[in-house]
């Protein structure tokens, strides 16, 4: 009887060894704090009155019901021997080219333990040394879910009521 071959989640800051294989992603959802969204929408929403008293009409406005869904990101689990022999798997959070790594490529990992001790350590950068490639995952954040005109409006919102308090400690 055969037993399958112990997978283990190294959590050294660089992994280097020979890919075995990805394996399938799947969709995993950012955790948003509520708190941090509360204050950006109330700080947008004052820079929103401003805006429209400079112009009218707007662009279209997501619902906090929308912009509180997390955005999803891509995790693809990636299984590599190490130099010593053994079967070590890591996770790749976002996109790579599909030809960027291939089995039998000898890469060296730099990876990060994640918050949660049940998950491998996530990837920071792979060095595929068969291709000469660097790579380095994308995910998304919650700066780029809500967006560049929705946190140009929170500045604008901060701005004012800075100066608003200003004024207001000065008289």
């Amino acid at each position: 009887m055969t037993h399958p071959e112990r997978v283990l989640y190294r959590t050294g800051p660089i992994v280097s060894g020979r890919l075995v294989r990805l394996l399938p992603g799947y969709a995993r959802e950012i955790k948003i704090g509520q708190p941090i969204l509360v204050a950006v929408l109330a700080a947008a929403g004052v820079g929103r009155v401003l805006a429209a008293a400079l112009r009218s009409g707007g662009g279209p406005r997501r619902s906090f019901r929308d912009l509180r869904k997390a955005p999803e990101f891509l995790v693809t689990p990636l299984r590599l021997r190490d130099t010593v022999g053994r079967l070590c798997e890591v996770e790749i959070h976002g996109h790579l080219p599909q030809s960027a790594l291939e089995p039998a490529d000898q890469i060296v990992v730099y990876v990060r333990n994640q918050r949660d001790a049940d998950l491998p350590p996530r990837v920071e950068r792979i060095v595929n040394v068969t291709t000469g490639q660097l790579l380095t995952p994308r995910t998304p954040t919650l700066w780029s879910h809500l967006g560049p005109a929705l946190l140009v409006q929170a500045f604008l919102g901060l701005l004012v009521i800075g100066a608003v308090a200003a004024i207001a400690a000065i008289t």
